[in-house]
Formats: C-alpha cells, sequence, structure tokens
C-alpha cells in the first residue's frame, strides 16, 4: 500500500516535470524563432549591408572632366592623374597607431579627418590627402601592412596647362558648399565634390562635369581590393571649344605681366569687329588655378583674398574705370550727329575754358591753337570736346553713349559683370539726391567725372566705330564637343543693335583715329606699324583730382596709387577692320606712352599669324 501510494506520487512529480520541460521547450523555440524573425525580416537590410560591406564595397568612379580647348585645337584645361589617399575606418585595427605613422611623413588635417569620420558611416571611405607625391605613394604603399585601412587612388584632377593664362576667364574649381547641397536637386553630387565655382568652369559646370560610374569590388579584411565583381564605367564631360587664340592670349599676358610687375596692373581685351569673337582677354594681377584643382590650403586663400591688388578680380568685366579721352569719340560723334559742330568747325585752345569762375585746363597747357574736329581728336584737344560737351548738354551726350553700349553689360557669359554708368541729369537725382551742374557735363565730354566703363565695353564701343555701327555681342565659346569629339552645339556672331548714326560722320572719325596713329602730331605713335594701318583713341583717367604736373615740376615723384590710368583703343587695319582691342594699365600715366605699344605688339603678332592684304596707295 505504502509503495503504491509512493509510485503515484513519482509519476505526478515526473508529469510535473516533463510539463515544465514543455514549457520550457516551447518557450526557449518561440525566443529564437522571434530572434530569427528579428534579425531576418525587421533588420534584414540593415545586417546585410553589413555583411557585404564587410566582402563587398560600392567604390565611386569619378568623371573625367570636359576638356577646354583654343579656337585651334590647343588644349587648355585638361585633366591628369592624380594619386588621392583615403581612409575606410571599418578596415582600421589601431587607428591612431596608423594615423601616427601617416603624420611621420605626410602631412593633413587630422582634427578635420577626426571631424569627418564622426558624421560618416565607417565602412565608407574618407578622403585624407589629395594629389600625394610619389614619394609619398612609395610610403604608403611599402607600409601597406601597418596601415589597414589607409589606401590610395589614382583618380582624375583638373589641369591648367598654362598655370594662370587666361584664368579669370578659366575659372577655378572648389568643393562643393553645403549650402548648394541642400539647394540643388541632383542627387548625383556628394560631399566632397569638387564643382566650377567661377569663370567657364561655374559658367557651363553641368556640361563640363561628366556622369560618376561605380563598381562593385570583393575586399579582405583589410579593405585591400581583391577583385571586381560589376561595373559601371563614368562617361566624360563635353569639351569647350573657344574663340581664344592661345598665341594671341600668350603674348598679351606677357606684355601686360610687365606692367603688373611694375604694380600698375590692368586689364586688355582683343575682338574680332565682324564676329564678336573674343581672341584674348587679360586681367592683371592673376592667380593660377591649379593651386584650387587639388583643395586650397587657408593659408593660400587668405593671401588672395588679401592681396591689396585683387588678384581674384576679372577687371576685364568687373573693373570700372573713367574713359578718359576716349571718350572723345562719343563727343564728337554725338556733335556732329546733332549738328552742334561740323567736320571743319573750328575751336581755339587756350589751354583752357572758361565757365564761369571755373577754369578747366587742357593737357596742354600752351594750349592747341585753333584745331577742328579732325585736329581735335589727333592731338585730343581738350577744350574742344569740353565746347561740344557744354554745347550738347550731358543727356544727349549720354544718348550717345548709350548707342554705342556703354552703361550696359555686353552679356560676355561670365558672371557678375559690371554695367559701368553712364550719367544724366535724372541719375544724379535719383542716386545723389542733387541736380546736374553744368561744370559737371564739361568733365564728362573728356571721359570724367561720373563716367564708368569696363574694358569689354570699350572694345565693342571699338569695334562698332569699325565695322560700321554693328553693336555685337562678345562671346568666348565656338562650339560645345561631346568626348567622341562630335559637335552638340555651335555658337555664332550675333548682333544686338544697329547705331543710328551717319556714315559720313563715322567715317570723319574713323579716319581722325587713323592719324592719332600714323599721323606727325598724333598721341599713340607707339602703336604705329609698317604694314598694317593702325587707327586709335589713347585716354589718361584720373584717379584722384591734383595738380600733377605742378608738382612734377617742383621734383615731387607721385605714387603709383594716385597716377592716372592710361587707356588705348584701336582697332586694324583701317581699310577692311578685322580685330579692336582696348587696353588699360592702371597708374600707367598716359595711354599713348603705356598702353598704346602693348597694342603695337599685339597687332604686330595677329597679323603677323593672319596677314592682312596690302593697303592701298588711296588709303594712306
Amino acid at each position: 500500500m505504502i509503495l503504491f501510494r509512493h509510485g503515484t506520487e513519482t509519476n505526478d512529480a515526473i508529469k510535473k516535470k516533463i510539463r515544465v520541460f514543455a514549457i520550457l521547450a516551447v518557450a526557449s523555440f518561440l525566443c529564437l524563432w522571434m530572434r530569427i524573425w528579428y534579425l531576418q525580416i525587421l533588420k534584414w537590410q540593415y545586417l546585410t549591408g553589413l555583411s557585404e560591406n564587410n566582402r563587398v564595397r560600392m567604390v565611386t568612379m569619378p568623371a573625367n572632366r570636359g576638356i577646354i580647348k583654343d579656337r585651334n585645337g590647343e588644349t587648355l584645361v585638361s585633366i591628369r592623374p592624380a594619386f588621392n589617399l583615403y581612409l575606410t575606418p571599418e578596415d582600421t585595427q589601431d587607428l591612431e597607431s596608423s594615423l601616427d605613422k601617416l603624420t611621420q611623413r605626410i602631412s593633413f588635417d587630422r582634427i578635420k579627418l577626426k571631424k569627418e569620420m564622426a558624421r560618416t558611416k565607417s565602412f565608407k571611405d574618407i578622403l585624407i590627402k589629395r594629389d600625394i607625391t610619389r614619394e609619398e605613394v612609395a610610403f604608403v604603399e611599402e607600409n601597406n601592412m601597418s596601415l589597414a585601412g589607409i589606401h590610395i587612388r589614382a583618380e582624375p584632377l583638373r589641369n591648367y596647362v598654362f598655370n594662370d593664362l587666361a584664368s579669370h576667364t578659366m575659372g577655378y574649381l572648389g568643393e562643393i558648399s553645403k549650402a548648394r547641397l541642400e539647394n540643388d536637386k541632383d542627387p548625383t553630387y556628394k560631399q566632397g565634390d569638387f564643382v566650377g565655382k567661377n569663370g567657364l568652369e561655374n559658367i557651363y559646370e553641368s556640361l563640363l562635369r561628366g556622369k560618376k560610374g561605380y563598381k562593385e569590388v570583393e575586399v579582405d579584411v583589410s579593405g585591400r581590393e581583391l577583385k571586381t565583381l560589376r561595373k559601371l564605367p563614368p562617361e566624360s564631360g563635353n569639351n569647350l571649344i573657344l574663340t581664344l587664340d592661345v598665341r594671341i592670349q600668350e603674348e598679351l599676358e606677357k606684355l601686360m605681366t610687365a606692367t603688373a610687375e611694375k604694380n600698375m596692373n590692368g586689364s586688355a581685351v582683343v575682338m574680332k569687329v565682324q564676329t564678336g569673337e573674343i581672341i584674348a582677354i587679360v586681367s592683371k594681377p592673376s592667380f593660377d588655378p591649379n593651386k584650387f584643382a587639388a583643395g586650397i590650403s587657408p593659408l593660400s586663400w587668405n593671401e588672395l583674398v588679401t592681396d591689396e591688388w585683387h588678384p581674384l578680380q576679372n577687371r576685364s568685366i568687373h573693373g570700372q574705370y573713367p574713359p578718359g579721352s576716349t571718350y572723345k569719340i562719343i563727343t564728337a560723334l554725338a556733335g556732329l550727329e546733332e549738328g552742334v559742330i561740323k567736320p571743319d568747325t573750328s575751336i581755339y585752345c587756350p589751354g583752357h575754358f572758361k565757365l564761369g569762375r571755373g577754369r578747366y585746363r587742357c593737357w596742354k597747357k600752351s594750349g592747341h591753337g585753333a584745331v577742328d574736329l579732325h585736329d581735335a581728336l589727333v592731338q585730343s584737344c581738350d577744350v574742344y570736346f569740353y565746347t561740344i560737351g557744354h554745347r550738347l548738354g550731358i543727356d544727349t551726350i549720354a544718348k550717345y553713349a548709350k548707342r554705342f553700349g556703354l552703361g550696359s553689360p555686353t552679356r560676355l557669359g561670365l558672371s557678375r559683370e559690371k554695367k559701368g554708368l553712364v550719367p544724366t541729369t535724372q541719375w544724379k537725382l535719383l542716386n545723389k539726391k542733387e541736380p546736374w551742374l553744368l561744370g559737371e557735363t564739361i568733365s564728362a565730354s573728356i571721359g570724367q567725372g561720373y563716367n564708368l566703363v569696363t574694358p569689354i565695353q570699350q572694345v565693342i564701343m571699338m569695334a562698332a566705330v569699325a565695322n560700321g555701327g554693328v553693336l555685337l555681342k562678345p562671346y568666348l565659346v565656338k562650339h560645345i564637343e561631346n568626348p567622341e569629339r562630335q559637335s552638340q552645339k555651335e555658337f555664332h556672331p550675333e548682333i544686338t543693335g544697329q547705331i543710328e548714326v551717319n556714315p559720313d560722320h563715322l567715317e570723319q572719325v574713323r579716319k581722325a583715329l587713323r592719324d592719332v596713329v600714323n599721323g606727325a602730331k598724333g598721341t599713340g605713335k607707339k602703336s604705329r606699324l609698317k604694314n598694317v594701318i593702325v587707327s586709335g583713341k589713347t585716354g589718361t583717367a584720373q584717379v584722384v583730382r591734383m595738380k600733377s604736373n605742378e608738382e612734377l615740376e617742383k621734383g615731387e615723384i607721385i605714387p603709383v596709387k594716385y597716377r592716372d590710368h592710361a587707356w588705348f583703343v584701336a582697332f586694324a587695319p583701317y581699310e577692311k577692320p578685322e580685330i579692336a582691342v582696348a587696353i588699360i594699365v592702371e597708374h600707367g600715366g598716359h595711354g599713348g606712352a603705356a598702353a598704346g605699344p602693348i597694342a603695337g605688339k599685339i597687332f604686330k603678332k595677329y597679323f603677323k599669324l593672319n596677314p592682312p592684304p596690302a593697303p592701298s596707295a588711296q588709303t594712306l
């Protein structure tokens, strides 16, 4: 009886234990199933990514940026291979030790690198340094076993073949800003990408940049590539074929650099008068865009932006200067068109012009005597044009200045072009809250006072004088071609206006400009050539109001920054004009002495490369 009871208790205990074990087994399998569901369903994408990133990596392949060439096919801007140093944090075994070893031979911003690591996924590549030297490449390769996670990639880098040649026109590259990344809807741009920041690089960014490629690679535990699994090659950007002629550009750069070395900076533009094609365009001082290609250092950037001569400023389109005596072309045509003078109208110049109590000097202290329009332009007599300006009034002069494109942007195609200033009575009331004074018209009639022009406007004006009054839109790009060199888009001459001016009046001015250079008393003799008839006008633009002649007589030396600007505008040949030039030498003094010789050498170079037909005896 006792045994039976004991056996019964034993069976109940066994059943209870079995029940408990069954419950535990079911709970365990339920927990295991839930864990599998969590890993396989909820976290599948994340864990698959981690797994794949340990074995397979997606590597971006940068596109080759389009090439920029001159009109003859000479390469101005290309690409070259550069060795860039990267870090993949996921693959590093001892990061601090690796970085310590790296700093023994390679300098880089360690703090910036740490910040970048903090906001980047550990399996993503982080740039340490661009364009490392061959010696630095050798050091990394020799120590690759102790530099796990640090590797080198050969990638394309922008290369400006002629360094600072036409640098303001070409522009430069810079790392894309956060603001642009946030505002741009283009998902192909990523932090660290380089984009055009200025010049043609910026204007044609979308055409030049190309399309990135990608490849899947299998890597080992240290992140070293073992083999490529899949590949989508990058697509190169389109090429720009410019209107520039590198041979003329180089010559002009050399001539303007020589003046810049004397702290006489400036700008020069050469343009075809029948089409508007820009053959050469220079602004000095300049900069080397290659310094930006791999990322400019803060020190180098600070040196550029704090330089007192402003090398980043494109003086060709941003520089606004008083036109000086080159403006006498406008005043002369306005006088003829309005009938206040005829070509043979004679005005006596005693060396000054009186207006009320005011006395306005001529540049020639002793005066020019009696001169007509032709002689007044040839000798640049101020009194003659003071008189015409006084008869015309400022608003009439302004009307003709605007007809020749002054006071408006030329739409060259580079960003932030200045429009200059053609003053009027209304302009002064609106901007100065003052009425126009008669004496201000006297100054304005010879290109002083409030008048402001840019070099590109001056060459447009001179081209219109040369070609019979046709206003042309200047342009820099002849055509765009794809990487296979197939033309995608052609650019053609564009007429923006036909100036209403009597052809006979225009010819009277053209003849006078011819003798400015070729006449016995001309102020532009230093631009004269033997086989080509050059026509031009000198100009001296006052920087500050001072009695320069008197100070010089006392033996005093005027500081460079207070000296007058030197202008020279011209076209050639006289018979069948081909090109026009506009040159300003800041603080160069007299236009005929400082700017004229530069124009003469540029004409000589151009016509040596492009010989004109011989001038007829009748023209001479």
